[in-house]
């Protein structure tokens, strides 16, 4: 989802970003959590405590991952929940009778069968406007309930029951909610405040009997979602076939939803050969389409390919004009051909080899910007003279002592998704249909445009920019990074990992940093308020830049196994998250 640029974001990170260049060194940030045993970092205290918890119990790090998860759910529905749906990668560390393995689960929500192309055009043709955003007709049928199961299910060490558990306790007795909550519930208010189901569980009523929204330290239980956690304690079918399942179609035949109980029961989610590519001395691995994270990621690091970033030094203006044009291209290429493969062929192996690098890095200009309309997406030709080389939303990352990782990423897309809770049930719903291009070169809700390969289709899965992201060295752990952020991000990980592999940054240095981005359209690139100094900005308008600084943005979470066997762990001060180990 987007993340709402809170007081915390205004305030502090441009504090931080003036402490930065006026020490002229990365001292100015916290320090990154480190451990000899295990870790996670979250979005939330509550979360990666739980992680910890189910580590202390026996548990590996899927199964405190699915705990964290599902945490998570219950304290930040605004950004990921049961109703929504996710992509997960997961390293399982090698052992003498077996080789390391790295797999990624594809839970992304899909595409109801009753979907038509024109779904959210008026009798005028053109895209209705909040129709694939807000309410029942944006919801696309959640894969986050089987997404877990199946994860725990292949991988998970302690029973099922155990690891739900501590998302029951904490939707029965309640959580302190914090400003991201007060923040995120402002924003979305209108959306959140239409549904009575919606008010009735996230807010409270005054001394009056009038109902108002939570504050800052106020408890907030969630006894309906308790009870629905409960039974899928039990049987997590039960959100595809049982009573929230039943609760989920009623709401949407009352509404004019489209998900039906066939929608539901035919879910499953999707083991996928990951994404994998080598990179410096690491193997970098991620999620393939339907997610566009890891072809743009792979496709950026290969235009990047021959820059001394290192050499140059972090935020030199030499390094980032090649950071935003090589963005440029790869966004460019995202809008034309990414979607879901099931429905479209996708050009994974031509976008992220190194031949097609080098044919578009010929058209960068190292003196001046390129206008995002002289800059195209691959066309045919290009792509078939490759083939014959051819090779809002949280994310929480979790090592264990045995350096398992989990690198998730889930998301009811925007805040608060559809807006719409099942009643009796607690769950919010996504509003993942804004995903799909509603009509070709119509941007979504982050800005993003594109055609018809992701156009909407019964029973297609939305393209995602969600990049879950796990590096090895030499087969063993090295690093679990991700963000949410919509279509940032993919920048904001691919920021995330130059910082700490070619800048030298600790994990907390390396998700506190400033960041841009630039998506193709629209043409300026964003920067962060304060985040870099104005000799750079002004060597970069020179070369015929244009910039729109805002707040921060993005959630990044980042493990890395240190020299020394142990672990390091670091939040994005961004949100409310916190890294601890063991």
């Amino acid at each position: 989802m987007r993340r709402v640029a809170t007081l915390r974001q205004i305030l502090v990170l441009p504090v931080v970003a003036a402490l930065l260049y006026g020490a002229g060194s990365l001292a100015a940030f916290p320090a990154p959590a480190r451990a000899p045993t295990a870790m996670a970092a979250t979005a939330s205290p509550y979360a990666t405590d739980a992680a910890l918890a189910v580590l202390d119990d026996g548990g590996n790090a899927i199964d405190a991952a699915v705990a964290a998860a599902l945490v998570i759910s219950v304290v930040n529905p605004f950004d990921a929940g049961l109703g929504g749906g996710g992509f997960a990668v997961v390293h399982l560390a090698g052992r003498e009778d077996k080789p390391a393995v790295t797999r990624a689960l594809d839970f992304r929500e899909r595409a109801p069968a009753a979907a038509t192309r024109d779904l959210y055009l008026g009798a005028d043709g053109k895209v209705v406007e909040g129709l694939s955003l807000d309410g029942h007709k944006s919801v696309a049928v959640p894969g986050t309930v089987a997404g877990l199961r199946e994860l725990h299910k292949a991988h998970g060490r302690l029973p099922w029951r155990l690891v739900v558990k501590p998302a029951v306790d904490l939707a029965r007795n309640g959580f302190v909610v914090g400003e991201e909550w007060v923040g995120s519930f402002e924003w979305r208010k209108e959306v959140v405040t239409r549904f009575a189901a919606t008010r009735a569980a996230f807010m409270k009523h005054d001394s009056a009997g009038a109902e108002v929204p939570y504050q800052r330290g106020d408890v907030l239980k969630q006894r309906d979602l308790a009870r629905t956690l409960q039974d899928l304690a039990r049987d997590p079918r039960s959100f595809y076939e049982g009573r929230v399942a039943q609760a989920i179609v009623e709401e949407m035949q009352q509404g004019g939803g489209l998900v039906t109980a066939e929608d539901l029961r035919g879910y499953q989610p999707v083991w996928r050969e990951p994404l994998c590519a080598p990179w410096r001395e690491l193997e970098l691995c991620t999620m393939p389409p339907p997610s566009s994270g890891g072809v743009a990621l792979f496709e950026v690091l290969r235009l990047l390919d021959g820059v001394d970033l290192r050499g140059l030094g972090w935020h030199h203006p030499d390094a980032l004009h090649r950071l935003i044009e090589s963005m440029r291209i790869a966004y460019a290429d995202r809008a034309e051909h990414l979607g879901d493969p099931a429905f479209t062929r996708v050009p994974v192996a031509e976008l992220t080899s190194p031949a097609y690098a080098a044919l578009r890095r010929t058209g960068i200009d190292d003196r001046r910007a390129k206008k995002s309309g002289d800059v195209k997406a691959a066309n045919e030709a290009q792509l078939a003279s490759l083939k014959k080389e051819s090779s809002d939303t949280s994310h929480l990352s979790v090592v264990d002592g045995e350096r398992n990782a989990v690198s998730l990423t889930f998301t009811v897309n925007y805040g608060f998704g559809s807006g719409v809770v099942v009643p009796g049930t607690g769950v919010l719903l996504n509003d993942e249909m804004d995903d799909f291009a509603a009509a070709p070169g119509v941007p979504n809700a982050f800005g993003l445009v594109g055609g018809e390969a992701n156009s909407v289709q019964p029973g297609k899965v939305p393209l995602s920019s969600m990049t879950p992201l796990v590096a090895t060295k030499g087969g063993q752990f090295f690093l679990a990074a991700g963000s949410p952020g919509g279509s940032t991000i993919i920048t904001t990980v691919l920021q995330t990992l130059l910082h700490v592999v070619d800048y030298d940054m600790d994990c907390q240095a390396a998700v506190a940093a400033p960041r841009l981005h630039h998506q193709w359209l629209p043409e300026s690139t964003r920067l962060e308020a304060l985040g870099f100094d104005t000799a750079t900005k002004g060597a970069l308008e020179l070369r015929g830049h244009s910039f729109t600084v805002t707040g921060g943005w993005g959630n990044a979470m980042c493990i890395r196994a240190l020299d020394d066997g142990t672990l390091e762990g670091g939040a994005d001060p961004r949100g409310e998250g916190v890294a601890r180990g063991r």
